[in-house]
């Protein structure tokens, strides 16, 4: 079983966020949008990049070589891969695509929270494994976000019913 260093799954982190911007970006150029519909996912579009902007940083400031891992952590990281490989946006090219060819906002809305489910789902697997207080408290952050864009997707999702 392949180990994943905590950089590989920062940077696997950071892909997802590239993808979720990636998707958010080209649904808001759709033209059959309202203006709300398009500002929204230019605000998720741009908490992509922030969140990005985040695990970069996070590289940067750990020493990632102190980290404190779980004692299953190779358990843990073929989990994460596992993951990232089966996710709705598996890469920046699958995300425009389900942008471009979502048939409507319901759609897109749909794809959005799905994607924002699996990239939960994989923030909590790691923070839940990661004992290093300012990246666990980053992870918190972030995890906390995403269920916020949850919450405001599906009361979109909602309002289109």
């Amino acid at each position: 079983m392949a180990v994943y260093s905590v950089n590989e799954v920062i940077e696997m982190a950071v892909q997802i966020e590239r993808s979720g911007y990636a998707f958010y970006n080209e649904a808001a150029k759709r033209k059959d949008l309202d203006e709300k519909a398009k500002d929204f996912l230019i605000y998720l579009r741009d908490e992509e990049l922030r969140h990005e902007k985040t695990f970069l940083a996070l590289r940067n400031e750990v020493d990632l070589t102190v980290l404190q891992l779980s004692v299953d952590w190779e358990l843990i990281a073929e989990y994460l891969k596992t993951i990232v490989e089966s996710r709705i946006f598996n890469s920046e090219f699958s995300a425009i695509q389900l942008a471009t060819k979502a048939k409507d906002i319901k759609e897109i809305v749909d794809n959005a929270i799905s994607f924002e489910k699996d990239t939960l789902l994989y923030f909590h697997t790691i923070s839940d494994n990661i004992n290093e207080a300012r990246t666990h408290n980053a992870l918190r952050k972030i995890i906390n976000e995403e269920v916020s864009h949850i919450l405001k997707l599906s009361e979109m999702k909602k309002k289109l019913v």
